[in-house]
């Protein structure tokens, strides 16, 4: 399905699984970062393109599937994106730099701990993405409390980011949206129709921590990853 049409430039909880919901309303099938969690989706493959910027990347392959993708890891690669895909329209989700800090502090930082302190005993594909998304958010940042608590650094690197994509996308190319915003201006900006349903409005803090927390869920999570552990096993195998 690639080439990439719309690239998300936002960074997480500035409402990216919302316009994940959104974009698919509208016809787009949407990468984000939660898909990786249960779905093979080879984020050893979006790591090595991270940690070697230096190297030639198929995007197309990476991006097999998928005609747009917000959240991380894209964030980490839209200066390249925009450039591989010159055709792609970007989508800059925002909000109040005090009130995205709190609320990425009290879901994804948490959350990265957590999953960082239990990596030894995570399945094998949890691991990998783990890993990936571990470097990518915040270039790692996300899941280190030391860093992540100076808390004027994090919020400069946000706006840092902002302003670099509102400096280095055409305007033409690019839509910023902000938080709590409808469908009227991103479906004149995407020339479609705009939907009869209501924008979705989705991981809030506390859905964050229904969803994605709680140990039930995580556990949800792991059993979904050994079954993609077993069935790679199994082609293996059969090889």
């Amino acid at each position: 399905m690639a080439p990439l049409k719309v690239i998300g430039a936002g960074y997480g909880r500035t409402g990216t699984l919302s316009m994940k919901i959104a974009l698919g309303m509208l016809g787009y099938n949407c990468l984000h970062l939660l898909d990786f969690a249960t779905a093979e989706l080879h984020p050893e493959k979006f790591l090595g393109a991270y940690i070697h910027p230096e190297k030639p990347v198929d995007w197309d392959e990476l991006y097999d599937g998928f005609d747009a993708a917000v959240d991380w890891p894209t964030i980490s690669f839209v200066e390249r994106l925009i450039k591989a895909y010159p055709d792609a329209k970007v989508i800059l989700t925002t909000r109040d730099v005090d009130s995205w800090y709190q609320s990425f502090k009290s879901t994804v930082h948490k959350l990265s701990v957590e999953l960082r302190d239990r990596y030894n005993d995570l399945p094998g594909h949890t691991q990998r993405w783990v890993k990936m998304a571990h470097a990518c958010q915040l270039d790692g940042a996300a899941m280190d409390p030391e860093r992540f608590n100076d808390e004027e650094a994090i919020k400069a690197k946000y706006n840092a980011h902002v302003e670099w994509v509102k400096k280095n996308v055409p305007s033409e190319r690019l839509f910023i949206m902000e938080l709590g915003e409808g469908w009227e201006r991103l479906c004149k900006f995407l020339d479609v129709p705009v939907p009869s349903e209501p924008y979705p409005s989705a991981n809030s803090a506390k859905d964050f921590e229904k969803d994605y927390m709680a140990e039930d869920r995580l556990q949800h999570f792991f059993d979904e990853a050994r079954k993609i552990d077993a069935a790679a096993t199994a082609k293996g195998s059969t090889v």
